[in-house]
């Protein structure tokens, strides 16, 4: 069941309805069942996997209450890496086994179960963190409804056991205004996948599809599109699944914090899927030594820990090559930041530049490093990857130019990005906070406004519902 479908639109209003009628007691097995149906709409044999998952682990959490030696931890590690192997990695190493060793190996027909690697990583960091000292859920529905919990069961964001049953053991209020604020996070979230994710798809899977078509300005103009494709996909995924969380009190985190607008490398990963890059540095830095040690030992943590997170991704060689590129670029701008230091003896600071010029500067770098990372993410092969590597930085002139009015529509959107979110993060630093807390008032007022515009504007343009492009994760 897809958020931006119309079978979402009567499903989450009826379950939200039962929710806050039926008694308190009920409401949790009941959101639980939600959650069940909601999966098992997709392939419903595979609402045993997730069952069977969250039994074991359950198992495993009241296990390490009692019992905290490294291989009861190690078992239930494995065994979760094991069944995400097995789904989402099995076919992808018998079919490099087999290009390797020319071998007839036959091929596994598996089907990648929606959401494992999200559920798959929860429920490794309850395991972990209940071998570290926190307690484990005792109740049962509590912890099922901790994995399955369907704003966020697909594509996130991961959430923290701790601070999810947390909510569960207060048994939330109705609350008007955050019930309010859920019904704007969903509206936006729909307008950003509806209107600009799907909208900027044509415009990339054109130039994707057909690379040799293309001059430079089409082949940056491909890139873009793409760029702003995946955040409005995925962020607005994030916004809908918020929102609905809200509906029924629940809280979860945010996902993305304006991260086009990031000064450097390190500062994108703050910025974008923050629940991933925190649970890569907390479960996988971290373990592997982090910032201890020498400093070789920290650039190796670094590079590993981003080359595994783009395999994580999904089982290709390009996935695993984007991860090292982001491995590669965090390492290089920690190298840099320690001979800097050890030349100036000091944290390095931009004090010839001015701070407005270089934190321009740094924008731009980082959302152009970014960008050419995404024709690794993007790009079907690596034989695509060279060629608009290549276009993008040697003037060519296409044979097949995009339409102007797809540049103009990159453009525009670029400009308004960029214009308004970072004027708006600007005036947040630059206006005093009793001032910035007025006009932030102000928002409430446009919101009607905002619901109806994005409501006509999908009525008036209806589109298919199109998957969000992180449930192939």
């Amino acid at each position: 069941m897809l958020f931006n479908s119309i079978y979402y639109g009567f499903f989450l209003p009826c379950v939200v309805a039962l929710y806050w009628i039926v008694p308190r007691p009920v409401r949790y097995p009941l959101l639980l069942v939600a959650s069940y149906l909601f999966y098992a709409n997709w392939i419903p044999p595979y609402l045993l996997l997730i069952l069977g998952l969250t039994v074991v682990n359950y198992g495993f959490g009241l296990w390490l209450g009692r019992d905290r030696r490294r291989a009861v931890l190690a078992l239930a590690v494995v065994g979760n890496l094991a069944v995400l192997g097995y789904f989402k990695y099995a076919n992808f190493f018998l079919d490099t086994g087999r290009s390797a060793f020319k071998a007839d190996w036959p091929t596994l027909n598996i089907l990648l179960p929606l959401g494992i690697s999200f559920f798959t990583f929860e429920f490794i960091h309850y395991v972990v963190d209940v071998w570290r000292g926190s307690p484990p859920v005792r109740n049962f529905v509590q912890f099922a409804l901790f994995a399955a919990f369907f704003p966020t069961q697909i594509a996130g964001p991961i959430k923290r056991y701790q601070a999810f049953v947390h909510q569960l053991q207060e048994y939330p209020r109705f609350d008007a205004q955050s019930a309010g604020e859920g019904v704007y996070l969903i509206v936006r979230g729909l307008f950003k996948k509806v209107v600009l994710a799907d909208g900027l798809a044509r415009i990339a899977n054109s130039g994707f599809d057909n690379p040799a078509g293309l001059g430079s300005l089409d082949t940056w103009i491909t890139v873009y599109a793409f760029a702003f494709q995946i955040f409005f996909d995925f962020s607005g995924y994030t916004d809908i699944g918020r929102g609905s969380a809200q509906l029924f009190g629940f809280t979860v985190p945010e996902n993305f914090a304006a991260p086009y607008l990031a000064r450097n490398l390190v500062d994108f990963w703050r910025r974008w899927h923050i629940s991933l890059s925190s649970w890569l540095r907390d479960y996988l830095f971290i373990p592997l030594g982090g910032s201890h040690g020498s400093r070789l030992f920290n650039y190796r943590n670094l590079f590993l820990t981003m080359t595994l997170g783009g395999l994580w991704h999904g089982a290709a060689w390009h996935f695993l090559l984007w991860g090292a590129y982001q491995g590669a670029g965090l390492t290089a701008l920690r190298w840099m930041g320690d001979v800097r230091k050890d030349r100036l003896g000091t944290t390095p600071t931009l004090r010839s530049v001015p701070v407005a010029v270089g934190l321009l500067l740094g924008i731009i770098a980082t959302f152009h490093f970014t960008c050419l990372g995404w024709v690794l993410f993007r790009a079907p092969d690596l034989a695509t990857t060279q060629l608009f590597v290549t276009r993008l930085f040697t003037p060519v002139a296409g044979a097949e130019e995009l339409p102007v009015a797809d540049r103009w529509t990159v453009a525009a959107l670029m400009l308004a990005y960029f214009g308004g979110v970072g004027g708006a993060q600007a005036l947040r630093v630059l206006l005093p906070p009793a001032r910035w807390a007025r006009l932030l008032a102000w928002e409430w007022t446009l919101r009607p406004l905002v619901y109806a515009a994005g409501i006509v504007w999908m009525v008036i343009f209806p589109a298919a519902a199109q998957r969000f492009l992180y449930f192939q994760f």
